[in-house]
C-alpha cells in the first residue's frame, strides 16, 4: 500500500512539473512573438485593431488613459488568444510621452513589427464653439501623438523590418467640413503626413498606411450624429469597429496607402475628393445648417 501512495505521488508531481514545463515553453514562446503597438488600442477601432492583430498571433502593447479599462481588456485577449498583452496608461497628448514609450519598448528589447496610431478625439463641439485648451488638446492627440510616436519608434521598427505602420485618420479628412472643422483639418494632416512618410520609409522596408474609414458606431452618440447628419445613406455606410479593425489590418500586411473600409464609404469618398473643394465644404455647411434647424 505504501508503494503505491508513493507511485501515485511521484505521478502527480510529473505531472505537475509537466503542466509547469508547458506553461514556461508558452511563455518563452509568446514573448519570441513579434509586437505590435497599439495607442488607442482599449476600445472602439483601437481594439479591433489590437483584436485582429491578436488573431494573427502578435503579441501587443495597448495604450489609452484608463487603467482599468486596459486590464479587462488585456485580460479578455490573453484568454482568447495565444499572445502576450502588455499595458500602459499614459495620456498621449502629453510631450513627454512618446519618449517615455519608446524608452520603455527600447529597455526591454521589445521587437516591435507594428505600430498603430489610433488615439484621437472627435465630439460634436467645433471651433467657433471650443475652448482654447480643448483645441489645443484635439490638435495634439489627433495629430502630435502620431508624429512624435513614429519618430520616437522608428529606430525599433527599423530592426524588425519588414515592418508596418497605421495611421488612422476618417473620412472627414479627405474635405474641409464646417461643422467638424478642427476634426476635419487634424485627419487631413493625418492622411498628408502618411503620404509622405511612406515616401520616406519606403527605402528602409516600413510600409505606411492610412485608416480612412466612414462612420463607425463606437457609441451611441456617434449612430445619433449620423442618422442627423447624413440619414438613412449613412446609416447604410456605417460599420461595426471589429469589421473596420479586421479590414484595416488585412489591408496594411498588404502595403496598402489609403484605407477606406465598406462599398459606400470608397464611392462616396472618391467623390469627395473628385469635387472641387469649395463645392464639398458647401455641402457639408448645408447639412450643418439642416442639422441645426
Amino acid at each position: 500500500m505504501k508503494h503505491i501512495i508513493i507511485s501515485i505521488f511521484i505521478c502527480f508531481n510529473c505531472i505537475v512539473c509537466f503542466a509547469q514545463l508547458k506553461a514556461d515553453n508558452e511563455n518563452q514562446s509568446d514573448s519570441s512573438k513579434p509586437y505590435a503597438l497599439v495607442a488607442g488600442g482599449s476600445k472602439g477601432i483601437g481594439y479591433g485593431i489590437a483584436e485582429a492583430l491578436a488573431k494573427r498571433g502578435y503579441n501587443l502593447i495597448l495604450i489609452a488613459r484608463h487603467l482599468d479599462t486596459l486590464q479587462f481588456v488585456k485580460n479578455k485577449l490573453q484568454t482568447k488568444y495565444p499572445i502576450h498583452v502588455e499595458i500602459l496608461a499614459i495620456d498621449l497628448s502629453f510631450d513627454s510621452s512618446a519618449y517615455v514609450i519608446a524608452k520603455w519598448c527600447t529597455d526591454r528589447k521589445i521587437h516591435l513589427k507594428v505600430l498603430c496610431n489610433v488615439a484621437g478625439l472627435g465630439g460634436a463641439n467645433d471651433y467657433l464653439s471650443f475652448p482654447l485648451d480643448s483645441l489645443r488638446y484635439m490638435v495634439s492627440l489627433n495629430i502630435e501623438s502620431c508624429m512624435a510616436l513614429s519618430l520616437t519608434l522608428l529606430p525599433l521598427l527599423e530592426k524588425n523590418t519588414p515592418s508596418y505602420i497605421l495611421n488612422v485618420a476618417s473620412m472627414a479628412g479627405f474635405a474641409p467640413i464646417p461643422i467638424k472643422n478642427i476634426y476635419s483639418a487634424t485627419k487631413s494632416a493625418v492622411v498628408f503626413f502618411s503620404y509622405s512618410l511612406r515616401y520616406q520609409l519606403e527605402d528602409k522596408h516600413i510600409s505606411v498606411s492610412c485608416l480612412c474609414p466612414g462612420p463607425v458606431f463606437t457609441k451611441p452618440e456617434i449612430v445619433k450624429d449620423t442618422k442627423a447628419k447624413l440619414g438613412w445613406f449613412g446609416m447604410k455606410m456605417a460599420l461595426d469597429p471589429g469589421t473596420v479593425g479586421e479590414y484595416a489590418i488585412k489591408k496594411t500586411f498588404k502595403k496598402k496607402l489609403i484605407i477606406v473600409p465598406g462599398t459606400l464609404a470608397k464611392i462616396s469618398s472618391s467623390i469627395i475628393r473628385f469635387l472641387p473643394r469649395r463645392w464639398v465644404v458647401s455641402l457639408y455647411g448645408k447639412a450643418g445648417k439642416k442639422k441645426s434647424k
